[in-house]
């Protein structure tokens, strides 16, 4: 595998040798102080070039890098015309994103708290700070954005019932996996920002939940995750439901906020029945 060293040294001497690009920066896990670096952080890289679409058009630069294992391209979401950027994984183990992104976009890319310039061959990046985490603290959720995690939750816990009623594992595993795992998971990233005065990146999926939950809570998120079996999913469902009141109560009294105890325990009870149903129900009765 390329050393650290090399790897900054190809980006570099790249960008060095093509005149269109004038400026490149490297945010990411790579320059954040509060993470220990292995093998898989990627390099991810900005440069700020004059002719966008000369990258697109023409991949010959590509080889430059190794030996590739695959690649993707995307276009920013919200600026699909100004930047892209090329995700690439190399045979040796190095992964780079690339992005290509158009002059104007400087300022909005060193929005990002963890940014360090890596070239600026006509001086034309304002200062910036040393790199920190502020642009990805957890925030605090709105009353709004509350409630409907919440409500997320338990009504679609609902259709995994219906789901695992009818004989339908894929559909309920996707219903429990995707959609109301996506809602307790954003709920105990807010239990764990809450627990440190809102002022922590909790990291993408889940990534950081394993040393910033008690272990008592980590051992219960860990319990949610089920196998195909029926029974097993249902208790996941019911364990899930335990835990997401445990973290929802206190982030709803941290902020001051009201938890509808009338749907949680509505629905707690509704799933309960429908898991007592017979197969060869006719009625709900």
């Amino acid at each position: 595998m390329r050393s650290d060293e090399l790897v900054l040294k190809q980006i570099l001497d790249f960008a060095q040798n093509d005149a269109n690009i004038r400026a490149v920066v490297m945010n990411g896990s790579r320059v954040n102080p509060n993470v220990k670096h292995d093998i898989f952080c990627d390099y991810d890289i900005i440069c700020f070039v004059h002719d966008l679409e000369r990258f697109v058009n023409d991949k010959s630069w590509m080889p430059t890098f190794g030996e590739l294992v695959i690649m993707q391209f995307n276009r920013h979401d919200d600026f699909p015309e100004d930047q892209f950027v090329f995700l690439m994984q190399f045979a040796d183990g190095v992964r780079i994103d690339l992005s290509f992104a158009k002059m104007k976009m400087v300022s909005p890319s060193l929005e990002d708290s963890l940014t360090v310039v890596l070239m600026d061959k006509d001086q034309c990046l304002p200062p910036i700070s040393a790199p920190d985490e502020s642009s990805y603290i957890t925030k605090k959720p709105s009353q709004t954005e509350y409630d409907l995690m919440v409500n997320e939750f338990w009504w679609v816990s609902t259709y995994v019932a219906k789901a695992l009623w009818r004989n339908e594992p894929v559909t309920a595993k996707y219903l429990f996996e995707v959609i109301v795992r996506d809602c307790l998971n954003k709920m105990v990233t807010w239990y764990i920002a809450m627990q440190h005065d809102w002022q922590i990146n909790v990291g993408k999926m889940g990534k950081k939940f394993g040393k910033l939950l008690p272990p008592d809570l980590w051992q219960e998120l860990l319990l949610t995750y089920p196998g195909i079996e029926e029974e097993d999913v249902w208790q996941a469902l019911f364990r899930a439901g335990v835990l997401m009141r445990k973290v929802s109560i206190p982030v709803a009294e941290n902020l001051g906020y009201f938890y509808h105890y009338d749907e949680d325990e509505q629905v707690t009870a509704y799933l309960q029945q429908v898991k007592n149903l017979p197969k060869d129900a006719q009625s709900f009765d």
